[in-house]
């Protein structure tokens, strides 16, 4: 039996999420409790902020109580140190080894105790690189670079080997906008500042997904037994950096802003923000292909309705 969303409702397995003690994977969380879930979230140190059944766990050690939580699960992979970081060679190892290390080590665990019914993995869009003009589908071919975007999304993909028995489907998300998050956050800051102007030329693609059409994917894609391999979790609708801007300024209430040059981006990210400007001056044109076709129906997919829903 299944529900409007394509969700599977006749049994309720129970939902293990490794690195789900961020944001994101809270409101996951949350949402297979509400559904009649038991679900277990992996993390390297218990916190009291986190209202579910935590395990705690280093990222490369199998644990024998997996065997009672794993084998028929639904498995949602999100560890990874957070990407918001200069692309120092160091720091490209970090974000390698904190996401190929624990999808190794979960890997092992299903081949020793039993395969979760179906793994979600997730990834990024960035896995295309800066992609200019191209329009992505879920055949399209991962980039060569830059290292830090499509070099860290290849190995994480890469780390995930075929189990017998689990349907496995990559999440290539894009940016999800969730209000309190910190991507949203900054732009929301300097927007107000006055300073939400265009990022470079302001003609690099942003591909976005509101919070609760992310949240309806993942259930589609659960109850959906024909959805596997790359999906791309992202609005129908991408737009350039400009439109992004303009729609926030709006939402904001705040008056045109001079653009800021792609030279001050490169220098405020290294010696202000310690990250990375291909985070804002590249761009990704993607297209969620597989969710239209088989039916998936977006709630949120006008950015200008999604951004005043919540920026409330």
């Amino acid at each position: 039996m299944q529900d409007a969303k394509g969700l599977v409702l006749a049994v309720n397995p129970r939902v293990v999420i490794a690195g789900g003690s961020g944001a994101l994977g809270q409101k996951i969380a949350l949402n297979f409790v509400n559904l009649g879930h038991e679900v277990f979230i992996l993390t390297r140190r218990v916190r009291d902020s986190v209202a579910y059944k935590q395990l705690v766990w280093d990222g490369t050690s199998v644990e024998p109580s997996w065997a009672s939580i794993i084998p028929g699960s639904i498995l949602i992979n999100l560890s990874g140190e957070l990407v918001d970081r200069r692309p120092t060679p160091e720091n490209i190892a970090l974000l390698k080894s904190s996401r190929v290390s624990p999808t190794e080590t979960l890997v092992r665990a299903s081949e020793e105790y039993g395969a979760p019914s179906i793994w979600l993995q997730m990834s990024t869009l960035a896995i295309y690189g800066d992609a200019g003009e191209l329009v992505l589908d879920e055949a399209s071919d991962p980039a060569e670079g830059p290292e830090q975007m499509a070099g860290v999304a290849k190995v994480w993909e890469a780390a995930l080997q075929p189990i017998s028995g689990c349907r496995i489907v990559f999440l290539r998300t894009g940016i999800v906008l969730d209000s309190g998050t910190p991507a949203l956050n900054r732009l929301i800051a300097i927007t107000r500042m006055f300073m939400g102007g265009t990022v470079g030329d302001g003609d690099q693609w942003v591909s976005w997904i509101h919070i609760r059409d992310f949240i309806g994917a993942i259930n589609f894609i659960v109850g959906n037994s024909n959805l596997s391999g790359v999906i791309h979790i992202t609005s129908p609708n991408p737009v350039r950096n400009k439109q992004l801007m303009a729609s926030l300024r709006a939402v904001l209430h705040k008056p045109w802003s001079p653009p800021t040059p792609a030279l001050v981006i490169r220098l405020g990210s290294r010696f202000i923000f310690k990250t990375d400007p291909m985070l804002a001056l590249s761009g990704r044109h993607a297209v969620p292909a597989k969710l239209l076709a088989a039916g998936f129906e977006f709630e949120k997919s006008d950015l200008g309705e999604a951004l005043e829903d919540l920026c409330r």
